[in-house]
This record gives C-alpha cells, structure tokens and sequence, in this order.
C-alpha cells in the first residue's frame, strides 16, 4: 500500500508545480505556496523536486531549494525504515 501512495503523491506533486508554472505564465489564479511544499512534505517530494527542475518553477525561491531536499531526505530515511528494517 505503500509504494501506490508514493506514486500518486508524487505524480500529484509533479502536475501541481506544472499547472502553477502555466498559470503563473498566464496571470491566472495560482497555488498556494503552502499547498505545494505541503505536498511535497507528505510524501510528494521526489515528484515535486522533478517539476522544480523540468518546469523551472519555485527553483529562485530559497524556502523551495531548502525544504524539498528536506522532505526527500526525511522520505527516504522513512521509506528504508519501513523496506529495510
């Protein structure tokens, strides 16, 4: 149950750093920084951390190119824990 979680979540993550990119490049209404590092703080970091780089959105904001990391790092101590012992 796991593993279909971490796809969803990251999947999520992805589409929403792309959609806010295409609605900060149209003027339309955006997603709330708090929305996008709370995705990536569930679990999404890896889908967010690729639409970061791919989308080239949040990558000048330093709360982003701290806390994504972080929430990586965390999500992977988590997921060796619970796959490795």
């Amino acid at each position: 149950m796991v593993v279909p979680y971490y796809v969803v979540i990251n999947a999520v993550a992805f589409f929403m750093y792309g959609a806010d990119k295409y609605f900060a490049k149209n003027d339309m209404w955006r997603i709330s920084e708090k929305a996008l590092l709370g995705v990536a703080a569930v679990g999404g970091a890896f889908g967010a951390f690729a639409g970061m780089e791919i989308f080239r959105h949040k990558t000048k904001h330093a709360k982003f190119k701290l806390l994504v990391p972080v929430f990586m790092a965390a999500h992977l101590a988590l997921l060796g824990y619970l796959f490795l012992g």
